[in-house]
């Protein structure tokens, strides 16, 4: 049996999708040539185009699943479907659009594999890129120097929408966003967990509005509330916290073939404390 027909995935790909069609059978593909013991786990978010009925085409039972909501509930509610639907060890969101490249999952995984880290991010500010706006930037950087002075951590990306963790670990999260949001609270809730998140970086390409980018600067504000609102939170009885990373003596790596700025392409950034009973 070759690693991609393990009955037992070892990764979970959470793909939430509204109205790609344009786009979702390409990146199916970039997903499944992967290398990777992988299941694919589709959420149609109530779309009005041809992108449920695709999902129905590609779905096998096994190896790609499809589920589908009835109405338009929010990338955070499609993102959650998926996670509960999970059967892998270790989880990646995957966005419907080809903004991130399926073929950076090796990368990802390296560190949770080698045991280096339990929660991963794939950080767009050291590596190839393409920008959708000045503006775009400007307000990624803004939410993620508020994550850094916040949590007192040290994040090049926290916007990214490629992070990586075991499957139990997300779950334990107890995650309720149910739009863009998700992205701030996965990101506080890890931190307040004293997850310390192991960053390295991945290419990008930006869609434009024209192309279907539904991010706008009010997902910046409510990303800066969540930011906010998660500050104080407190992790239920039986959240999982960070087992102890395997020693190493790089706190930077730089990965060869890949543009880099100075000599820094990747971090293990520092979480805040865990939460104690003086909070």
């Amino acid at each position: 049996m070759s690693q991609n027909e393990s009955p037992t995935p070892y990764l979970s790909v959470l793909v939430p999708a509204l109205n790609e069609e344009r786009t979702l059978e390409q990146i199916l593909d970039a997903v499944l040539a992967v290398d990777v013991s992988l299941e694919v786990v589709l959420v149609d978010d109530g779309s009005t185009d041809r992108t449920w009925e695709i999902m129905q085409a590609r779905a096998d039972g096994t190896r790609v699943r499809a589920f589908r909501h009835a109405r338009n509930q929010g990338k955070g509610a499609a993102i959650r479907t998926a996670l509960g639907e999970a059967r892998g060890e270790v989880v990646v969101i995957q966005d419907a659009d080809l903004e991130y490249d399926p073929a950076d999952y090796p990368r990802l995984l390296e560190p949770i594999r080698s045991g280096r880290a339990q929660v991963v991010f794939g950080s767009r500010a050291f590596s190839s890129h393409t920008a959708y706006s000045f503006w775009y930037v400007m307000g990624n950087r803004l939410v993620t120097l508020a994550t850094n002075l916040l949590y007192n951590c040290y994040l090049s990306d926290m916007e990214t929408g490629y992070k990586v963790m075991p499957r139990d670990v997300a779950l334990s999260l107890g995650l309720r966003a149910r739009g863009f949001d998700m992205e701030p609270e996965i990101t506080a809730k890890l931190l307040r967990l004293g997850h310390r998140v192991y960053e390295v970086p991945i290419g990008y390409a930006a869609r434009s509005r024209e192309e279907g980018k539904k991010l706008t600067a009010t997902d910046g504000v409510k990303a800066l509330r969540t930011l906010l609102r998660y500050r104080r939170w407190r992790p239920p009885a039986g959240a999982v916290t960070p087992a102890p990373a395997r020693p190493h003596s790089a706190a930077f790596e730089v990965e060869p073939g890949r543009p880099h700025n100075g000599a820094v392409q990747s971090a293990v950034n520092a979480g805040v404390s865990p939460p104690h009973a003086g909070d």
